[in-house]
């Protein structure tokens, strides 16, 4: 389980806008990339949390 969300933290903070601005300004302050990527699969897993717990679709947020 570990692996899967260390790899779809990887893809979201290249390819997920609201991820890759989140990973951008963590890399700005002067974090190590390993701990960006922990920090995105938390975000991940929060978000998920969410959208099981409200029973909602994924909704992008727009900016």
């Amino acid at each position: 389980m570990r692996r899967v969300l260390f790899m779809s933290a990887m893809v979201a903070a290249r390819h997920n806008p609201t991820s890759k601005l989140f990973r951008n300004k963590l890399v700005g302050a002067g974090k190590n990339e390993l701990l960006v990527i922990v920090a995105v699969a938390r975000k991940l897993l929060t978000i998920l949390n969410a959208i099981l717990r409200d029973k909602t679709p994924w909704q992008p947020k727009t900016a």
